[in-house]
């Protein structure tokens, strides 16, 4: 039915981050839909850069990863790793209601839609490697940066526990 919560916009974000007093950057351009479309632009920007997955068990649960973008993530192994039912992604629909984005904008970012934490969050160890960790602020328009230490700080702030998982250990 219809819905009377507005999603978060990237200024809703930035004030989010404000609050908490993460410190952010973020660098806007063209739309980028994949990892490969960011190259030159990632060239540009420092640090770890991302990719990120909406994924939902054959119980119902829903789970959103954000990892390094060339990290390895073998869908049809991880449910054993991470204790769920066999993982396939979400739909766009469910998407869009839980975490208020749209396929092309998924980011750990969109945590702040779902203060209830339906969505359980899993991030990759290889994120926090290096300085600073590059996400999209809502929208793929714009790519925010944050220190590895205040993503760290913004997941707890969405009220949630921070899962690491060595993505890179389990594709061995």
């Amino acid at each position: 039915g219809p819905k009377c919560r507005m999603t978060a916009s990237p200024e809703d974000l930035f004030a989010f981050l404000d609050t908490h007093a993460i410190a952010h950057q973020t660098h806007w351009h063209e739309a980028v839909f994949t990892v490969d479309e960011g190259a030159d632009l990632k060239a540009a920007m420092p640090g770890v850069h991302t990719k990120n997955l909406f994924l939902k068990d054959k119980d119902g649960t829903f789970i959103l990863i954000s990892a390094e973008a060339h990290t390895q993530i073998r869908l049809n192994q991880l449910h054993r790793h991470i204790g769920t039912k066999r993982l396939s992604f979400g739909s766009p629909e469910a998407l869009l209601e839980l975490l208020g984005v749209t396929p092309g904008s998924v980011t750990a970012f969109a945590l702040i839609n779902d203060p209830a934490c339906k969505v359980r969050f899993i991030a990759d160890a290889a994120l926090f490697t290096a300085d600073p960790v590059n996400f999209h602020p809502l929208i793929n328009t714009g790519t925010t940066a944050i220190s590895r230490a205040d993503f760290k700080r913004f997941v707890a702030a969405t009220g949630r526990p921070l899962e690491i998982v060595d993505f890179a250990a389990l594709a061995e």
